[in-house]
């Protein structure tokens, strides 16, 4: 499939190239007392550094970690309150494992410019540089690898769903607009997302994973974020907390779509999918990217 922007697999982190030919993992980490799924809470920095040190061990090959819950009904916490709650646990990372790539999930540039400042690498926005202004700008004068993830609106209307014509077409052409300006402000390390779970409704989730291979297109990486999402509990009838067989399954599909970087909870099982997606595509599987 011919990318209609320049396409690349490889991202510049810590001054070093950071090769996504091979599917990378990253963990989740969220310093936030009301996450959806309760296990990925971690609200002590001692509790951050032994379930990080775990998250390593098993093979994540990136810390994801938030301060503010974005699932549907969360309040908004101050500025200051998200601050306080990242920058010691990346501190505290950055001191523990210095080539540790730590991403800030934030869509506030001075929450995210903290977190950098403190030892993150990499910007994961929600808010696809449209809930705070100047992000585009900040990520582009200093290189800050960003993921851009597909919303729209406010903060507090980041779960309200769009009236589509085509959700595939639609946020297709909503990421390659966002990516041409980023690349125009000079902006060269940028992943997308398609952003389940944020603006859509459950078949729009359904539907873009079925098409994820489309965004290929667009010449970025692909990050995939479906760990223990509603679109699995809800369709299953079950719960967060036993979203993890489903998990896999939509994990497994989303790497014979051309995924390069699943967003998970669950390092091990996540590391379990891609040896096993690897070995069946290695032996006449189709990679429908």
């Amino acid at each position: 499939m011919n990318a209609l922007f320049p396409s690349f697999q490889t991202i510049r982190v810590q001054g070093r190239i950071l090769s996504l030919d091979k599917p990378l993992i990253m963990g989740i980490l969220n310093t936030t007392p009301d996450s959806f799924y309760a296990g990925s809470r971690a609200l002590d920095v001692s509790i951050c550094l032994e379930r990080v040190a775990g998250m390593i061990a098993l093979g994540a090959d990136i810390i994801d970690i938030g301060g503010h819950s974005t699932r549907p009904g969360a309040a908004p916490v101050s500025v200051e309150e998200e601050i306080a709650r990242v920058v010691p646990v990346i501190s505290l990372l950055r001191q523990q494992f210095p080539s540790l790539i730590i991403s800030i999930d934030t869509y506030r540039l001075s929450v995210a410019k903290a977190a950098i400042a403190a030892g993150a690498d990499i910007l994961n926005d929600i808010g696809a540089g449209q809930m705070d202004s100047g992000i585009f700008e900040w990520v582009a004068q200093n290189q800050v690898p960003y993921i851009l993830s597909h919303s729209r609106g406010a903060f507090d209307q980041v779960h309200e769903v769009p009236d589509y014509q085509d959700v595939v077409s639609d946020v297709w052409s909503d990421l390659a607009e966002k990516l041409q300006q980023l690349r125009v402000l000079g902006a060269k390390d940028v992943i997308i997302d398609p952003g389940l779970g944020f603006s859509k409704s459950m078949e729009h989730n359904y539907v873009l994973l079925a098409h994820l291979s489309v965004f290929k297109t667009l010449g970025a990486p692909i990050l995939l974020g479906v760990s223990r999402k509603s679109m699995i509990y809800k369709t299953l009838g079950i719960t967060a907390a036993e979203s993890l067989n489903g998990t896999s399954v939509l994990h497994t599909i989303a790497l014979q779509q051309g995924a390069n970087i699943l967003r998970v909870h669950d390092v091990a099982e996540a590391k379990e999918v891609i040896t096993l997606v690897a070995k069946l595509q290695s032996n006449g599987l189709p990679n429908l990217d």
